[in-house]
């Protein structure tokens, strides 16, 4: 009777909160939620049905998080969060609604019971136990053959449930009998699920937990690379085991899908704004390129790379001169060199500009005058860092004269903006 209800009265729904392809979830989150504040009528890839299909999804797993605002455009629907009062990603609860079929579910149960006491059965015996004691019992149409049960007993050994054992020419499995007391392990888990890259993971541990692992917060919470994580895993598996990876990149200026073949190396995650990017070398471009991570669709793992070393080798040099994600218009590096005024008892000035030189040196002067120089790729990243120490700078040369150009425009007008003669403030 259990099974019947659930066979007619879960299918037969035409709404479900489960999920059976994140890559769509991760799609309109990103179009409604993250860059856009789209209303309905601006979505145009989708029909209107599969529109409220997934919003309904959303709003299950992010209701106290939603908000929205009414305009000539019509509802514009968006996340609103204070990330110093969230302990727990909510994100995470898209990976959790993963849909199931019926054969999953029952043999689920089946074969965790049927290995339940520890002893180690065959594929064959599996099967003929599944339809004697229990098939027979229930009246139902479903009987899994040898394959199916097979598959499944290797998916469960990969994500670790049940081990294999050779016996002859036989293959055993049976529960793994492993035990790891996540109770010491809460903090660290509790942490690794809000500040790593992949901490999906960590969300997972705690699930199994008996109480509420509310241990930190955080000023600056990266909630939304959350998105990326699939990709992520993908990459990082490519990167582990030397071999290309096949992506689907679509910027969000043009909207036009490109495929890239890469070979992955290295990933940088922004502490300013917790954006991921992915450095790789393109085939189609021969040289080293960056790609944000939430513009790659997909990800799928490619040929094995030849000569793997080399290309590392090749990528630790060029981040030797990088400053950021930017590779630069050119084949040369731009020189900068900016001396900075440091007065007595200002020594603070000089350990910031050590500590945040990343691959610049910095020289002193004389007493009071300090110079940094760097060669990079692309002097226009360094913009934002230059000017937090206007009111110090004594003088600043860059080889791309653009450089100079825009940080002396910007101070041009800002003082017309501010202040100066007239136009000083009282």
């Amino acid at each position: 009777m259990l099974f019947e209800f659930w066979r007619w009265g879960v299918i037969g729904l035409a709404y479900s909160e489960l999920i059976k392809n994140f890559k769509n979830i991760r799609s309109y989150m990103r179009e409604f939620y993250v860059y856009g504040f789209k209303s309905r009528e601006e979505y145009d890839a989708k029909s209107s049905r599969s529109y409220d299909n997934e919003r309904r999804r959303m709003e299950s797993w992010l209701g106290d998080y939603m908000s929205f605002r009414q305009d000539a455009a019509g509802k514009q629907v968006f996340l609103s969060v204070d990330s110093r009062n969230i302990l727990h990603n909510p994100l995470y609860q898209a990976f959790k609604a993963k849909s199931f079929t019926r054969g999953d579910l029952l043999l689920h149960f089946y074969l965790l019971d049927l290995l339940a006491e520890g002893e180690a059965r065959t594929v064959r015996e599996l099967t003929e136990c599944i339809s004697t004691d229990y098939l027979a019992v229930f009246q139902s149409d479903y009987e899994p053959d040898e394959s199916t049960v097979r598959k499944k007993l290797r998916e469960y050994e990969q994500l670790g449930l049940l081990v294999s054992e050779k016996q002859g020419r036989e293959l055993y499995y049976r529960r793994d009998t492993m035990f790891v007391g996540l109770g010491s392990w809460q903090e660290a888990a509790a942490f690794f699920s809000e500040a790593a890259p992949l901490g999906v993971i960590g969300s997972y541990l705690l699930d199994r937990g008996e109480s509420c692992a509310d241990f930190f917060g955080f000023k600056h919470h990266y909630m939304l690379r959350v998105l990326d994580s699939e990709i992520l895993m993908t990459l990082l598996d490519c990167m582990t085991t030397h071999c290309f990876a096949e992506l689907d990149v679509e910027p969000q200026k043009s909207g036009e899908a490109r495929h890239h073949t890469v070979l992955p190396l290295k990933i940088y995650a922004s502490t300013q704004t917790g954006r991921q990017y992915l450095l790789a070398h393109s085939k189609r471009f021969r040289k080293l390129v960056f790609f944000r991570m939430d513009f790659i669709h997909t990800a799928e793992p490619g040929a094995a790379a030849e000569q793997y070393g080399a290309y590392a080798e090749r990528c630790e040099r060029f981040m030797r001169r990088l400053w950021g994600v930017s590779t630069g218009g050119s084949h040369t590096l731009d020189h900068l060199e900016m001396t900075v005024y440091v007065g007595e008892g200002e020594e603070y000035i000089t350990q910031r500009l050590k500590r945040e030189k990343r691959c610049g040196t910095v020289t002193m002067v004389d007493e009071v005058t300090y110079r940094f120089a760097a060669d990079v790729c692309d002097a226009n990243e360094m913009l934002p860092w230059l000017r937090t120490f206007i009111g110090r700078i004594k003088s600043l040369t860059c080889t791309k004269r653009s450089v100079t150009d825009t940080f002396y425009s910007d101070l041009a007008a800002m003082q017309a903006m501010y202040g100066g003669d007239d136009d000083a403030l009282s």
